[in-house]
């Protein structure tokens, strides 16, 4: 049987579970101490003893308040408890624990890479700091129970968000993600070395899974946070008539995903990039919508799902996708943005941030990361300018 069990440490409190095996014949401390003191000898002898009758019934409220106020403190600590949640350990949370939260934002990698780049770090950090009463969970294909053990220490921007208290980073498991869904069978019978867009199909659908079973936000790991999203159930359009596939949030089980998900497994085309994303989006809200153009900053909806305007996500579109690396006269407010996609798939020539560049990724970093920004950025600059002087 798994019990839960907080344990106590100066200044903090941890959530545990721990295994018993004598069934239902053991009892929490509190239960024997209340039963001890209600089963005292005046209890069947008011008469006998009336004042202390009277003094056992003020001690036993006392202790029953005590009682329900300790499980009150508890249950008030258990979203900041969960978010101390650090992944080299085994003693704590599991992915399905922390999901059923509800309303996590979730992110995916699903390459081999294990030191997620600054971009990775300002995706998740943003998140954390925007959305700080949800949990925020980074799935990674590369990782296991093995190589989690030594990643805190050895990789600065997996220390860094291990560290934030609402950041969770779980191992992605697929076979696992996709039970129970119409993509296990799908995903039994691919070989993924014949796949040619195996990373990006993959990643396709195993967000379509996550949203289904737990409900949520997903987003991409080049989306940085900027202000809260109000929707619950919302399609981001990237432009009129056509949605985009990296960010998305429904509640669990919401019937859209699912047929997203069948969708995905009866027209299936790996050779076509975006056909299990963007185009599957888009070809499935046209089976609900009728689709016109944006007109301002309007969002559209139908059928109970939000299509929101492209300012709220591409502000940018993909062609001008390296502005975002340039220095500008005046910045963008992006008044009318939840979060800003950076287009990283586009990004072929690798530009990054670089300290003291003035670019507009930069001051976007500077803001909505600056933890990122400061460890990762920062200091690489002072690590390579101490190297250079020691080199001459």
């Amino acid at each position: 049987m798994l019990q839960t069990v907080w344990v106590s440490s100066p200044g903090s409190w941890t959530l545990r579970e721990s295994k018993h095996h004598h069934g239902g014949r053991q009892r929490s401390w509190r239960c024997r101490c209340l039963r001890t003191v209600i089963q005292h000898p005046c209890r069947r002898h008011v008469p006998k003893c009336p004042g202390k009758a009277r003094m056992l019934r003020k001690i036993q409220i006392c202790l029953c308040f005590c009682f329900v106020s300790g499980i009150l403190y508890e249950i008030s600590l258990l979203s900041s408890c969960v978010f101390n949640y650090l992944p080299m350990s085994q003693d704590y949370l599991t992915p399905e624990q922390v999901l059923n939260l509800g309303k996590s934002i979730i992110f995916l990698e699903t390459t081999e890479r294990l030191e997620p780049p600054p971009l990775v770090s300002c995706s998740v950090e943003s998140a954390a700091r925007i959305y700080q009463d949800r949990a925020i969970i980074l799935f990674m294909k590369g990782l296991t129970n093995e190589t989690a053990l030594d990643l805190n220490s050895s990789y600065a921007a997996f220390s860094l968000l291990s560290s934030m208290k609402n950041v969770f980073i779980f191992p992605l498991h697929m076979e696992t993600v996709f039970h129970e869904t119409p993509l296990l069978q799908w995903y039994n019978q691919v070989v993924p070395e014949q796949e040619k867009n195996w990373v990006h199909v993959s990643s396709d659908a195993s967000r379509l899974a996550l949203i289904w079973k737990y409900g949520g936000i997903y987003m991409d790991t080049d989306v940085i946070s900027i202000r809260p999203i109000p929707e619950r159930s919302f399609l981001a359009a990237q432009k009129s008539r056509f949605s985009s596939n990296g960010i998305f949030g429904f509640p669990a089980h919401h019937k859209f995903i699912w047929d997203c998900m069948e969708n995905f497994v009866l027209k299936y085309n790996s050779n076509i990039w975006g056909n299990q994303g963007p185009f599957l989006m888009t070809r499935m809200l046209k089976t609900l919508c009728n689709l016109t153009d944006f007109e301002g900053t309007e969002d559209h909806s139908c059928q109970n799902i939000s299509f929101l305007n492209p300012q709220r996500f591409y502000p940018i579109p993909y062609p001008a996708w390296s502005r975002y690396y340039q220095v500008w006269d005046e910045s963008p407010s992006f008044n009318h943005s939840y979060a800003l996609h950076l287009w990283n798939f586009m990004n072929h020539n690798r530009k990054a941030v670089v300290a003291g560049s003035n670019t507009l990724a930069e001051k976007l970093y500077k803001a909505y990361c600056p933890t990122t920004y400061k460890d990762l950025i920062q200091n690489a600059k002072q690590r390579d300018f101490t190297g250079s002087e020691d080199d001459v």
